[in-house]
């Protein structure tokens, strides 16, 4: 992993192009005295008074820095190419110098000094002065750094004048007066510095000039300092007066000097932040053999023209023979494009050209103006494109010359005709905007308001517009808190009048409006369509119920939307909209779609998910009680799933859709599809373990179930609420739920409701702790199911019967109880019930001392729930099979067991049984596997397991699974 480290400006770290999050203020200040003095130790007291200087010491500053530093090192030194040790009494961080750009600037100016050749020394001189973004360390205020920054100021002052010195004994006088004239403004009694103006002026022909500027400096030498100007000033004056000859350029520089060097760049941003991997990517076109072209396209206010002059301006030394600068106004809603013969005309007037010097002809025009720039060393920027065939004569043929464009389109013309390097710009990363914003409001402010700054950022999803608009703002109120602008925001239906800077090119809406309106009459129909999809993003199959067009169709006009940045395919064959861009699109689906075309398109999404996650659950829980859904409406295609990996993959890739698709159900009022897309997510929640969200769903279901007076609905929607509750440590709301479902199912005469709710009061007593009424509700269950005929949902009962057994110590009947269920599910291929009943085998053997045999069990049942997909009964038992490979003397193979349990937890969110298994491996460090230790340390270490609580989540989600089985 490469890392960088940002002193100039803000102080940031990236790791592989992206920031890293550095804490607070003085933990940044920490981490930039140990850059400064990179590779040497920094003695522990020193480091104390550098961090604090003047201030108030905390009360063990050691122990602070010691926080600090350990803070640091968990955010930077993961790549191996960075670290922090103790040394000597003292701090060393060990960084390669390049790493570094401060460091970097002071090497690249000493060697520039020690090299005798100007051309070489200028390119070392120019790479050291790209690096300064903006003054050191930012807001960090300490009384060292402030020295520091001081010192480094007067090295850029000092390697600037030296750098002017070359480029005006190489006749580049013209290009240099914009700025001379803007660093004179600021070291207004620099005499070095005024000569080097003037002299640029005189050898530009503006005499006038130079002679005032000599005045100005005069007088303000005198005011402020009360002296004369220095001899070697005066002398210049007097050789400007008499036009001395010995004032031309040399003699040596006249043949590469240009009678005219347009400089037409705009001025670079002075907010600016990241774009690591962007702007390395543009660095690349200096590299590039034969014409150098870039495209950068992205989404309106993403910051293209941004990143644009930013590189330009780094680079625009290497460019001595001028720059070009045009405006395309591509989707500028104020006129028409701008046509290329015109752009060419400005070029041409530009480079020296009088109008009668350029020919009529369009392409006799475009020919000389690829003539004049041929063979010279020029950028040309062409901002806001509209398409390939706008910008394509203005591309020189000449390899001297580098092309940048910007576009919200791709350009793939462009990019197919020129080998043009393609840079999309998304949206910046959360450190990336948090450090735009605080460049508007102080780090102090967004310190003392965390929760609002971070709702401001969310609600600019990372756009950098947006963000100087809040930033804006922010900063004309400085007393005002930053919750005031927060809940102006929070409302999504308000946002977008909130992000209106009061100009065209600072709002929002209008900036996206002029990508939305370049759009033909089809594709903008689809934008606003897609303004109402219930989630995140969209598929194509989901589109094309949506829509109601075919899926060819979607994919030509969505291509569209994609080249004009206004929708992303982030994975192959789906496709997200920017939040602010959703929020156009909803605007524009309620401004220009009727209500009865978006109750239509959101009915037949809705259906496209519910009747796609309805076959779904059949095909993972093939044994479960049907459920009768109404038709899709027309139109409405939902997906056939083939098998069990194919309906997990879907529900993963839909689940934020999914839920999603409750609210706007919930919304228009269609509260069947409430409470059965909760059902069609059952197995789907269980296999992964998302019990709040059963919870939470089944909540949305009950209500609208009871809204329908649907009583088995009812029923089930309790049962389900009281199933997540014993997974969520609340128990007597899930038994008060069962009571009320149980209560109905018998008033309703529902024996398959009342046997499936005894079976759920068996989770629900054994997360309470009484595991004798757990046997007598699954005893119930058992004898239900067996009167209705359903043999393998009895089955299932009676290996949760054959659980609670073995958990009273009845193993003996527990195991007849577990091989009678056996026998059943597997004559009915009830696959993950299989895997339920061989883990309560193991469960009894367990108990028995039979380690050998609890092992083989849960061999045999990890094989099972693995090609389920069931990823948490995977994690289960992956611990279960550690402890009987501990058992067995076995401590290597149970410390790789629990390391992929570990695993699997964490990528499920579950931090309590992933730091539960932390202590199992740490328990094991220093042994290898040796002789078979006795068989009943199995019983040992799980009797000390439960005395420490370690096992009570465990043990209540594996009764779960055997309980509630497939509950209907």
């Amino acid at each position: 992993m490469a890392v960088e480290f940002q002193l100039f400006g803000d102080v940031q770290a990236a790791v592989d192009d992206q920031f890293v999050d550095l804490g607070h203020a003085r933990q940044r200040c920490v981490l930039a005295i140990l850059l400064m003095d990179a590779n040497q130790v920094v003695p522990g007291a020193q480091l104390v008074d550098r961090v604090w200087s003047e201030q108030r010491l905390p009360a063990r500053p050691a122990r602070a820095l010691q926080t600090y530093l350990t803070l640091l090192r968990r955010a930077i030194t993961g790549s191996g190419e960075v670290s922090i040790e103790w040394r000597s009494r003292g701090y060393r961080l060990t960084v390669d110098r390049k790493c570094v750009d401060v460091l970097r600037f002071r090497d690249l100016i000493a060697e520039a000094r020690a090299v005798d050749a100007d051309e070489r020394k200028a390119e070392m001189l120019a790479e050291a002065l790209r690096l300064w973004r903006a003054e050191p360390f930012g807001t960090l205020e300490t009384g060292w750094l402030d020295s520091v920054r001081t010192c480094l100021v007067k090295e850029r002052h000092a390697a600037r004048l030296d750098l002017t010195d070359i480029r005006l004994s190489r006749g580049q006088h013209a290009m240099l007066v914009p700025g001379l004239y803007e660093q004179a403004a600021e070291y207004s009694l620099d005499e070095r510095l005024a000569g080097q103006l003037m002299l640029a002026l005189y050898r530009s022909g503006r005499v006038s000039d130079a002679l005032a500027h000599y005045q100005d400096t005069r007088l303000r030498l005198a005011d402020e300092l009360g002296i004369d100007p220095s001899q070697p000033l005066r002398e210049l004056h007097q050789q400007v007066l008499a036009a001395d000859r010995a004032l031309d350029v040399p003699r040596t520089a006249v043949a590469s000097a240009t009678p005219v060097v347009p400089q037409q760049l705009p001025a670079p941003p002075q907010r600016f932040t990241g774009r690591f991997r962007e702007l390395r990517r543009l660095d690349e076109m200096l590299r590039t053999r034969g014409v150098a072209v870039s495209v950068v396209s992205g989404t309106g206010g993403v910051g293209k023209s941004w990143l644009a002059l930013r590189w330009a301006h780094r680079y625009v030394d290497r460019f001595p023979d001028g720059q070009l600068f045009v405006n395309l106004r591509g989707f500028d809603p104020s006129g028409e494009p701008v046509k290329p013969d015109v752009a060419v005309r400005g070029f041409l007037q530009a480079l020296g050209l009088t109008a009668a010097e350029i020919p009529a002809d369009p392409d006799a025009r475009a020919a000389l103006y690829r003539s004049r720039v041929a063979g010279k060393r020029m950028l040309v920027v062409l901002d806001n494109a509209r398409d390939s065939g706008q910008v394509q004569p203005l591309i020189p043929g000449s390899p001297s010359c580098a092309v940048l464009i910007t576009s919200r389109r791709s350009l793939g013309g462009v990019i197919a005709a020129y080998g043009a390097h393609a840079v999309e710009l998304d949206v910046l990363t959360e450190p990336e905007a948090r450090t735009l914003l605080t460049q508007h409001a102080d780090s102090s402010r967004m310190a003392a308001e965390p929760e609002a700054a971070a709702e401001l950022l969310a609600a600019c999803a990372g756009l950098p517009l947006a963000l100087a608009i809040v930033g804006v703002r922010v900063g004309r109120t400085p007393g005002f808190p930053l919750s005031v602008l927060a809940d102006e925001l929070r409302e999504s239906a308000a946002r977008l009048d909130a992000l209106d800077g009061g100009d065209l090119i600072v709002n929002v809406r209008a900036v996206l409006s002029w990508s939305h309106d370049a759009l033909d009459a089809e594709s903008r129909h689809l934008f606003a369509l897609f303004g109402l999809t219930p989630g995140p993003d969209i598929g194509l199959a989901a589109a094309g119920s949506l829509t109601g067009l075919p899926t060819g169709r979607i994919r030509t006009l969505v291509r569209e939307l994609e080249n004009a940045h206004l929708v992303q395919q982030h994975v192959p064959g789906r496709y997200r909209m920017h939040d602010l861009v959703r929020l156009y699109a909803a605007e524009r689906a309620e401004t220009v779609l009727p209500a009865d075309t978006r109750g239509a398109a959101a009915r037949r999404v809705v259906d496209f998910y519910l009747h796609t996650a309805v076959g779904g659950e059949r095909v993972l829980n093939p044994h479960r009680d049907a459920l009768e859904v109404a038709p899709p409406v027309p139109e409405c295609r939902p997906v056939a799933l083939p098998d069990q990996a194919a309906a997990m993959r879907w529900f993963d890739a839909e689940y934020p859709c999914l839920l999603a698709a409750q609210l706007l159900a919930a919304k228009h009022g269609w509260h069947d599809t409430v409470w059965q897309l909760p059902w069609a997510l059952s197995t789907f929640h269980r296999r992964q373990g998302h019990f709040r969200h059963q919870y939470v769903t089944w909540l949305a279901g009950l209500a609208a179930a009871e809204r329908s007076q649907a009583a088995a609905a009812q029923v089930l929607a309790h049962r389900r609420i009281a199933l997540a509750c014993a997974r969520l440590d609340r128990q007597a709301e899930g038994i008060d739920h069962l009571d009320r479902a149980l209560a109905l199912a018998e008033r309703t005469g529902d024996l398959r409701g009342q046997a499936h709710t005894h079976q759920a009061f068996g989770l629900i007593w054994d997360a309470a702790g009484d595991d004798r009424a757990a046997v007598a509700h699954l005893t119930q269950a058992v004898r239900l199911f067996h009167s209705v005929g359903t043999p393998a949902q009895e089955a299932e009962a009676r290996n949760g019967l054959g659980w609670y057994l073995a958990r009273v110590g009845r193993y003996r009947l527990a195991r007849i109880q577990c091989g009678r269920a056996l026998r059943l599910l597997r004559a009915h291929n009830h696959t993950e019930a299989v895997a339920n009943t061989l883990d309560s085998l193991r469960y009894v053997c367990h108990e028995l001392g039979e380690v050998d045999k609890a092992l083989d069990y849960g061999r045999q049942t990890l094989a099972l729930y693995r090609q389920l997909g069931h990823s948490l009964e995977e994690a289960n038992t992956l611990d279960h099979i550690a402890c009987a490979h501990l058992a067995l003397g076995q401590p290597a193979k149970a410390r790789l067991c629990w390391q992929e349990a570990q695993e699997r937890y964490r990528g499920l969110h579950r931090v309590a049984d992933a730091t539960r298994i932390q202590r199992e491996l740490a328990s094991l460090e220093g042994k290898s596997d040796g002789v078979q230790g006795d068989p009943a340390d199995l019983v040992r270490i799980g009797a000390a397991a439960e005395r420490d609580g370690l096992w009570a989540d465990q043990r209540r989600l594996s009764a779960g699974r055997r309980t509630a089985g497939r509950d209907r």
